[in-house]
């Protein structure tokens, strides 16, 4: 895909002919634009003056812009169907969960993004299936040009290069595992496969690995929601590029026209069976393109001492620390977790890794969770819904000029041709007299006594820099899709605000706040440009460089970050203004651990919980530590997937 291009003159070729011609004198300028291999075009002017044409071609370099290089081995389909059918994702399942009885395994297996139990599954008979079968696949790969001379491990083209390829990922332990299985399914249908397992903080990093695209293939998890949503991750418009400030996290470069217009549709109705149809389209394209291969569910593990109460981890979700305030752990006045992750950053509007995220809600707090796949309000009053009374889906007249969502769930400004929802949910095209629209006018109310850990309580301020920062284009927030959708927004006090939607925005979880706060009045303290200024005074594209951001935020939620030791611990206090009351517990650690003594350490006492990013199945060391009474133990399913991105272009 070409944006933004440049051209320049690379040289000049003048092709001078004589043609007799019986015209009158005149002066005819016809100018031909070919395109040639998306790099370089010829433009071909032909003057006819009097009875001479001269014809000018000037050869005319466009500007690449970065990623737009096909990849020389996985822009071909049939490589990527190749490398479906030669992946045995049972066998993975089975590398990292091998007391998961093989019936139980099977129901793990993804065939596309969205899990089989979900009412927005395609169905099998709507999809491509790609069975476990390396004859087929090496079959593809032999009518692709990449074959297995005799007596050879790796297969190779017709000018002699190597099918190799290069595959990141974390370096988690269970990673690990099932990449060394898959490099070994792959080695069978002659493919090598280079893996690099690279630190979270660079892989989940702000600038740095999936961010950049820095891969070919690559591995990492996306973490379940109670809505399948999806839009940032496969439409067209959400592939990240330097032009476009990286926003966007379709990190494969994946372009399927109808999959786009279809994800952006699924994300813009209230109707759940108009939402299905959509979703059906997008698994459709997902499955045939083959821009990634989806592997499987994971379960999720937790392993906790025994005497800790309070800790029920909620089923599909990663919010398991929603209520660290009422852990308790008995005689202890300290409760240890086990990371095998560092974060890179607290500040999560740019850094994903779950561990951040964690880390981070310790701090935060839950505006809303998403426990057993639906929606509980926490730091919002109530979900802000049409049926509790903060929502109304009013009926408006929009007009040409107007800002809305067209039935392709984009942006526009209204003008003749343009096709829309009506108010009535009927498509319509617009010919220039007013129509009506629907258009959603939400109230979001925060809980009373949200107070910062420095004793300063949530202002109105606060709210509108929550708003301002995420929705900069400097900030370096991997979308901007909810902050476009805005119409206006309204502080109506210190913990509430009004968003009037654009028309045409219906979006399905339009109840969720769409933004919080960040405490405006923190003075910069740390040495920094801005140091003696307050957050509200700092650019949004600096923010991320703040100890104040990335280091030691402060927030409303049960703890207080008090000491960051890299590589070592983070330490946690009770805020004090918490507004929920002292957490039972004042003191949180936690301990940042390798994968190979994790079980130890809980075993011995030297930490309290580990979590699903550490484990990721049960053991059988863990299982006999549970039957005997010494551990309690949490194995159940979740809607986070692996998965292997192709990135289908290179630098």
């Amino acid at each position: 895909m070409l944006r933004n291009k440049i051209m320049w003159v690379l040289s000049l070729i003048v092709v001078a002919s004589m043609v007799l011609a019986a015209c009158q004198p005149q002066t005819i300028e016809v100018i031909k634009t070919v395109e040639v291999e998306k790099e370089v075009k010829v433009v071909e002017t032909q003057i006819v003056e009097k009875e001479v044409t001269v014809v000018e071609t000037k050869v005319v370099e466009v500007q690449k812009e970065a990623f737009t290089t096909p990849n020389p081995i996985l822009s071909d389909l049939k490589v990527r169907q190749a490398m479906a059918y030669c992946t045995n994702k049972l066998e993975l399942i089975k590398s990292v969960y091998p007391l998961v009885p093989d019936e139980d395994a099977a129901k793990l297996v993804m065939n596309t993004m969205i899990p089989s139990v979900s009412w927005a599954y395609a169905g099998d008979e709507n999809i491509t299936i790609y069975p476990f079968d390396p004859e087929k696949g090496a079959a593809l790969l032999d009518e692709a040009g990449w074959t297995l001379a005799e007596g050879a491990t790796y297969r190779t083209n017709a000018a002699g290069d190597e099918f190799s390829l290069k595959f990141t990922t974390t370096s988690a332990a269970f990673r690990q595992t099932w990449a060394a299985v898959w490099e070994s399914q792959m080695k069978a249908c002659g493919v090598r496969i280079v893996r690099l397992h690279a630190p979270a903080a660079w892989w989940f990093g702000d600038t740095t690995g999936l961010a950049r695209r820095d891969f070919e293939l690559g591995a990492f998890a996306w973490v379940g929601q109670a809505d399948p949503g999806g839009q940032t991750l496969w439409a067209c418009d959400q592939i990240p590029l330097p032009t476009n400030g990286w926003v966007g996290q379709n990190n494969m470069g994946w372009c399927n026209e109808d999959v786009s217009k279809n994800i952006k549709l699924a994300n813009n109705s209230l109707v759940q069976q108009e939402r299905k149809d959509a979703f059906t389209i997008v698994q459709q394209g997902y499955t045939a393109d083959v821009p990634a291969i989806p592997l499987f569910n994971r379960t999720e593990t937790y392993a906790i001492t025994t005497n800790l109460t309070g800790l029920t981890p909620p089923v599909g979700s990663g919010a398991w620390v929603w209520n660290a305030y009422e852990w308790e752990l008995p005689d202890s006045d300290t409760i240890v977790l086990g990371f095998t992750q560092e974060p890179a950053s607290l500040f999560t509007l740019v850094e994903s890794a779950q561990v951040a995220v964690v880390a981070n809600a310790l701090i935060a707090g839950y505006g809303t969770t998403d426990h057993n796949f639906s929606y509980q309000a926490r730091l919002q009053t109530e979900l802000s819904t049409i049926e509790s009374g903060l929502a109304s889906n009013n009926d408006v007249e929009v007009k040409e000029g107007d800002m809305v969502v067209d039935v392709n769930g984009e942006i526009v400004a209204l003008a003749a041709g343009v096709k829309v929802k009506d108010a009535s949910g009927a498509e319509v095209e617009f010919t220039g007299s007013p129509i009506m629209m629907k258009q959603l006018e939400v109230t979001y109310k925060f809980v009373d006594g949200l107070t910062y850990s420095d004793g300063q309580p949530l202002v109105k301020a606060d709210l509108e820099l929550g708003h301002s920062i995420n929705c900069d284009p400097e900030s370096g927030a991997t979308s901007f899709i909810t902050c476009d959708r805005v119409g206006s927004i309204e502080y109506l006090d210190d913990k509430s605000y009004t968003v009037t939607w654009k028309p045409g925005v219906q979006d399905p979880t339009y109840f969720l706040a769409p933004w919080g706060w960040y405490p405006a009045h923190r003075v910069i303290e740390s040495e920094s440009p801005y140091k003696g200024k307050t957050l509200a005074e700092v650019p949004a594209k600096d923010w991320g460089t703040l100890a104040e951001i990335a280091e030691n935020p402060i927030d409303v939620g049960p703890y207080m970050i008090t000491g960051w030791e890299k590589g070592v611990q983070m330490t946690y206090e009770a805020n004090p203004y918490f507004y929920l009351g002292a957490p039972k517990t004042p003191k949180i650690v936690v301990k940042l651990i390798t994968a190979e003594n994790a079980e130890a350490q809980l075993l011995g006492g030297e930490v309290d919980v580990l979590d699903s990013t550490t484990l990721v199945g049960v053991t059988e060391t863990l299982k006999a530590a549970a039957d005997e009474g010494k551990i309690v133990l949490y194995a159940q399913p979740s809607a986070t997937w692996e998965h292997i991105d192709m990135n289908l272009f290179v630098r």
